[in-house]
């Protein structure tokens, strides 16, 4: 015998989900068969000069499903008095979600005093991102990205990288393993592969980005050969024919689907393959930064979902 009161939770339980409007399941359903997510990096709209609570609010009101905000706007908003555990309540309110975090936390330096000192750096960083809500942060090769200096071999990158995610692993937040195609090291794919997998460590991931693939010489075709499902963020973009790619530079990148880079494609073989992650838009576009940042927040996501549509995905 069932007992009356188990009968009871069960029957509400069961009127309250037929209670739920079908609009509603409709929605979560869609939302669950999306094979990706798109997010704005906040450098996008950078030279509006938002504050971060504001630049919270164009993310939301242009539709994106998360946001990738940069440290030192953390930093500052909290400096200026901002609260992040209101923050934090505020993004979860409006129906976002902190995607990842750009800082340049200097974990990669052969110098081992100012290393350890990188380290305490990510771990502030780290705290900041956690403190708003985001459990992921970019880790690009900042102190060997020099062209005049010499990038440490690879397996002692990796094992500085494992450090990282140590530290990582004790505030909660994933050090992402960035790809930068101007540096003379972790500009190529199979530096990052060998770099991840060298660190040996369970949550090592990459963070990619179409512009970066295409500064740094490599072939898109090596993106079939690293783990799709490691890659958490993903940075979308595009790039013109010219200036051309050796003089080509970050403010010259332009919407999903203005330049020449074969979105579509690649973004077909990057879900076939298996990513389920987010198209985070990051550009460092002077003429955007002239427009009102709603407008471009609002024009950069349709173009995202505009390539991704064409991937037939």
């Amino acid at each position: 015998m069932i007992p009356r009161r188990d009968l009871l939770i069960a029957a509400s339980a069961m009127t309250a989900a037929a209670s739920i409007p079908a609009t509603q399941c409709n929605a979560a359903e869609a939302d669950a068969a999306k094979p990706v997510r798109f997010a704005l990096n906040t450098s996008t709209i950078r030279g509006q000069k938002l504050p971060l609570d504001k630049q919270v609010d164009v993310t939301a009101s242009a539709g994106y499903d998360g946001i990738e905000p940069w440290i030192r706007d953390i930093q500052q908003f909290a400096e200026s008095g901002g609260s992040l555990p209101d923050l934090k309540k505020k993004i979860a309110d409006l129906g976002l979600t902190v995607d990842s975090a750009i800082g340049f936390a200097n974990w990669i330096v052969d110098d081992d005093a100012a290393r350890a000192k990188g380290l305490e750096d990510a771990r502030r960083e780290m705290l900041l991102v956690k403190a708003i809500g985001g459990n992921k942060v970019a880790a690009p090769p900042v102190g060997a990205h020099r062209n005049d200096s010499t990038p440490p071999p690879l397996p002692v990158i990796a094992e500085r990288y494992r450090a990282l995610l140590e530290v990582g692993d004790e505030v909660g937040v994933v050090p992402q393993l960035e790809l930068w195609g101007f540096s003379p090291t972790l500009s190529q794919l199979s530096e990052l592969a060998y770099v991840a997998a060298g660190a040996a460590h369970p949550k090592a991931c990459v963070l990619p980005d179409f512009y970066h693939i295409y500064k740094g010489g490599n072939d898109f075709a090596s993106l079939g050969m690293i783990e799709a499902s490691r890659m958490h963020c993903f940075h979308i973009n595009d790039y013109p024919d010219a200036p051309p790619r050796d003089s080509i530079a970050d403010k010259d990148r332009v919407f999903p689907g203005d330049g020449v880079c074969p979105l579509p494609s690649l973004i077909r073989q990057l879900v076939e393959n298996g990513f389920q992650g987010t198209f985070s838009l990051e550009l460092f576009n002077p003429l955007y930064w002239e427009r009102d940042a709603a407008e471009v927040a609002v024009e950069g996501l349709q173009k995202c979902k505009a390539v991704v549509a064409q991937a037939g995905v």
